[in-house]
This record gives structure tokens, sequence and C-alpha cells, in this order.
């Protein structure tokens, strides 16, 4: 950590090219907004919190933020030199003498901290007044141009509206991440002129402002990736991809196999143990934990899920805000809604839904069978086709099956109902009254034979 480290990241703009009512840096990247990738990068290299500059939806983006960073605010957006300077009064509050500024755009989310270490060391080894991040793109498209001498040394940017024709030929490009001495950054930014097409303060003409006042500019190349920009729905597509990349190689290096990791959607904020298998086509969103030595077939999703240990999610499972428990086993194609809470050694299997249903160890529901608002209690069986009537058309109500029953096929339990420990509830029955412990409830219609019936009928169509 740098205690003497300022960051400042640039978060105003609105991003048109996106095409949407949301401010850029507030959609979301492998399940996060791309600011927080941001912020997560200046807590690695500094205890300080770094001062945010914002614009467009400003509400909008300190309700997101919320106390990870200091706000200062750019009314008008006159350009990024015009954007620094709104922090000056945050940041030179407490002295700005042997301070290093950091600045970062909200909208940059990979960036990786060794990159940014590296970049701080070199202007630090260098002397240099400003190190800035170059890098070099197949395509340098609108990124300013870095133009150096014969010597190689970093002479000016050119932005790319204000570049000639031979300047938008050069291939080294601005990737925007810069590094100041204090001293030298908001005196010079308040002197800035507009001279440019935009008629903005850019904050690139520092350069050539420090280097004819006899101070040194230096630069440090970087990966084209870790300075890719979001500012359209492609390059989020692009900054998705990348940190999903980052975070299935991060989790087969502790150990997790993944049979195709191309195909694989997964949030930055997942969890997985060591040992889990993963196959093709699987989702896994927001807060969802998996243990360790689990097997997670095709087509799983998950959102927001703890899963324990050696457990056995089959193919086409998908699961919302529920807690699945050690050795347990769900699926083919089961549906584990909200407040689902699965036991240890549950097993609930093809085409059962659950929602608000808790089971305790050991239950079963192996087959096509809806269980909602209820409580399963240890080693029940409940046979296919079994149905908790729970909504009454007004209010939602409970069913309660105490430890080792056994529900029959077919059966309906119209709540709220309680079937006692040990009892059995008879095939095709619709159970509307509790049933009491150990004993048998049947609700069938007494089976009638007719002789001969079948055989009389035929007769009369002939």
């Amino acid at each position: 950590m740098n205690e003497n480290l300022e960051v400042i990241i640039l978060a105003a703009g609105l991003g048109t090219r996106m095409k949407s009512k949301t401010i850029k840096i507030l959609h979301r990247a492998a399940g996060r907004p791309i600011v927080d990738y941001v912020l997560d990068l200046a807590a690695e290299l500094t205890q300080r919190r770094p001062v945010m500059v914002v614009g467009h939806q400003r509400d909008a983006v300190q309700q997101s933020v919320g106390d990870r960073a200091r706000y200062a605010v750019q009314e008008e957006q006159l350009g990024t030199g015009h954007a620094v300077l709104q922090a000056a009064a945050l940041v030179e509050a407490d002295g700005i003498d042997g301070k290093r500024i950091l600045v970062l755009s909200g909208d940059v989310p990979l960036t990786r901290a060794e990159t940014l270490r590296r970049l701080l060391d070199e202007h630090a080894r260098a002397g240099n007044a400003l190190t800035l991040l170059t890098m070099k793109p197949d395509d340098p498209a609108m990124y300013g141009r870095i133009v150096r001498d014969d010597a190689g040394a970093v002479q000016r940017i050119v932005e790319a509206k204000d570049a000639s024709d031979d300047e938008k030929r050069i291939g080294e490009v601005n990737a925007g991440i810069y590094v100041f001495d204090g001293e030298h950054l908001f005196d010079n930014l308040r002197n800035l002129k507009t001279d440019n097409a935009q008629k903005e303060y850019y904050l690139t003409d520092l350069l050539q402002v420090l280097r004819e006042r006899g101070h040194r500019v230096g630069a440090v190349v970087a990966e084209p990736i870790e300075a890719l920009g979001v500012n359209s729905r492609s390059e989020l597509a692009q900054v998705e991809s990348e940190i999903q990349r980052r975070v299935i190689a991060k989790l087969m290096s502790d150990g997790v196999t993944f049979r195709n990791p191309a195909t694989v959607v997964i949030d930055s904020t997942v969890r997985i143990g060591a040992d889990t298998v993963v196959y093709p086509f699987v989702t896994l969103e927001g807060t969802t934990t998996i243990g360790e030595g689990c097997v997670i077939d095709p087509g799983v999703h998950l959102m927001n899920v703890r899963v324990g240990d050696n457990v056995h999610l089959k193919t086409g499972t998908v699961a919302d805000d529920a807690v699945i428990e050690d050795d347990a086993n769900v699926g083919p194609y089961a549906h584990l809604r909200p407040g689902s809470h699965l036991g240890k050694h549950v097993k609930v299997g093809n085409f059962v839904e659950t929602k608000k249903a808790v089971f305790g160890d050991g239950a079963k529901a192996s087959h096509l069978s809806y269980i909602g608002d209820a409580e399963v209690g240890a080693d029940v069986n409940i046979g296919a086709g079994t149905i908790t009537c729970n909504y009454d058309g007004v209010h939602k109500h409970k069913t309660i099956i105490e430890d080792g029953a056994f529900i029959g096929s077919d059966t309906q339990l119209v709540a709220p109902v309680r079937v006692g420990r040990g009892a059995y509830v008879g095939a095709g029955s619709t159970i509307t009254k509790d049933v009491p412990a150990e004993s048998l409830a049947l609700s069938r219609t007494p089976q009638r034979i007719v002789d001969g019936w079948a055989r009389r009928k035929q007769k009369k169509s002939e």
C-alpha cells in the first residue's frame, strides 16, 4: 500500500454510444458494475479512498458506489483536464507535497494491479513529473497518438480528432491512465487552454507543459486489453468475456475442472471449491458458492445459491436464492425457487419444483412434484405427482410433513395441513385434514369392477 498515493477516478460521462438510459459505468460485466473493478484497483494500491468525479446520473452512481469513494462533481463535461481539476479541493485538503496522483477512468475495468504498480515504480525510478500508460492496439482508431522524438522520449500526445494524417499512422496510443507528482498537477491544470477542435481542457496537454518547464515525462507500455474502455455494447461484451476468462483461469489454478471453459457463463462474485467439475453451458451468477467435490452437469443455472460439498446438480437444474447442503442430488430439470433449502443427502429429482420448502436430511422427492411453502422432515419419501396445494386464491398456506413420513404418488396435500411423524398417505389421496403420527390416510373412491362391460360395449358399436 502506498500511503502517499491519491487516486482520481473519472466517471462523469454518460456514454451515448451505449444507447442506454443508464450511465455506462453502471452497466454490469460478470455480475458487477464495471466501475466496481476500478474501485477494487484503487483499494489494492492505497488505503486512501479514491476521489470519483461524477456528473451524469451522479445520484445513481453514488448510490451504487456508496462510501467506497469521495465525490467531486463536474457539472459540465469540458474535458479530462477540467474533470481532474474538480477533484483538486479534496486532494489538496491535507496537503499535496510528496503525493503522487493516479488518474483512472471509471469505464476501464481490466487494468491489472501489477501493471499499475509497474507504472508507479517507473515513475519513481525515473524521477518523472508525469508517467503515462500506453499501448499498441491492432487498430489505433480514435485513441490519442504518442509522439516520440528520435531518441524515443515522449514529446506529446495528439488527440485523434486533432492529428495529422502522418500522426494518425502512429501505432502507439494513449491508454488514458496517468500518474503525476502532486505539485505539478493542479496549478498547471488551472492554466490550461482550449486550443483544440473540441474546445475542451485536455489532461494530455500537461505533457507538453511539463516538458517545456524542464520536467521529465515517461511512459510504460501495457497490453491493449488492460486499457479497453467500455463505450459500446460490443466493448462491454469484450470486457465481460475477459473478466470471465480471468475468473475461470483463477478457479482452475485453485483446483476446479471446467470441461469446456469457453461455454461457461460465470460472475466474478462466484466461488467454487477444489475438485468440483463444471460441464459445458453452465451459468453461475450472483453470490453463488459451490463446495468441494461437486459435479455441475450441462445446462445448470444458479443465481445466489449456496451449494455444499459433494453435491451433484444434474442437467437442466435451475436454482435461485436456495441452499443445497452436502451430498445432495438434484435434477435433472429440477427447479429450486427462492427459499428452498435442501438438507444433507436430500434427493430432489427430475421435474420437481420447490418454493420456500425446507427438506430435512435424507428426504426425497424423486420426480414430478411441486413442493411449495412446506417443511419436509428428515427421511421423508414423497412419491411422484405429489402437490402441496398452498394457495387458496388469496393467501399462501403451509404444509408440514414430519420425519419419516411416506407420501404416496399422485397425492394432493391441501394446506394448511400436517402429516405426522412416520405416517403413510396412500397413493391418489387428497389430504385436507391433519394425519396423526404413524397412521394411514386414504381418500380414494372405492374401486368398482363391472364384468363384461367392454365386450357388451363393443357389440353395441357393431
